[in-house]
């Protein structure tokens, strides 16, 4: 069996409503805080958009190796990924995370928006980090596909 080990380093100041900052051996360096829209300062990310950006990156290189293993190339690929969180009896609950993946591909490129959307899904259901959260979060993918930029 082989392991991986990832490494995160935080530190916080204060109550709920502090502040905090975040560092990664891979390069990552943010201020942190609970959300304004959950009356937090909303100072930098919060937990909830750092799942989602998780959620969107594992989908993201999902996506691109299953296209690479197909030859099929793209003009640009943009994924915004949506999380829904419902407040149930005082509590908090993810309930929803949506990847709006849009491939920008040409005319000439021999492959159908048919097949992309098709792609777009099946990379969504291969996605290490939704197979992890997938027992207690629902998703979904709402694929679009620009030709010619239009």
């Amino acid at each position: 069996m082989e392991s991986f080990h990832f490494k995160v380093n935080g530190s916080w100041q204060g109550d709920r409503n502090g502040k905090g900052h975040i560092q990664t051996n891979g390069g990552l360096d943010i201020a942190v805080s609970a959300p304004a829209d959950m009356e937090g300062p909303g100072i930098g990310s919060n937990p909830e958009e750092l799942l989602i950006s998780s959620s969107n990156n594992c989908y993201m290189i999902t996506l691109g190796a299953m296209l690479g293993n197909r030859k099929i190339e793209v003009e640009k690929l943009e994924v915004v990924s949506e999380g829904v969180v419902d407040r149930e009896d005082g509590k908090l609950k993810f309930k929803q995370i949506i990847h709006r993946p849009v491939f920008y591909i040409s005319s000439d490129s021999g492959i159908s928006p048919e097949k992309l959307q098709e792609i777009a899904v099946r990379a969504e259901k291969a996605c290490f980090i939704s197979q992890t959260l997938r027992p207690s979060i629902n998703f979904s993918v709402e694929p679009n596909v620009v030709v010619d930029g239009k």
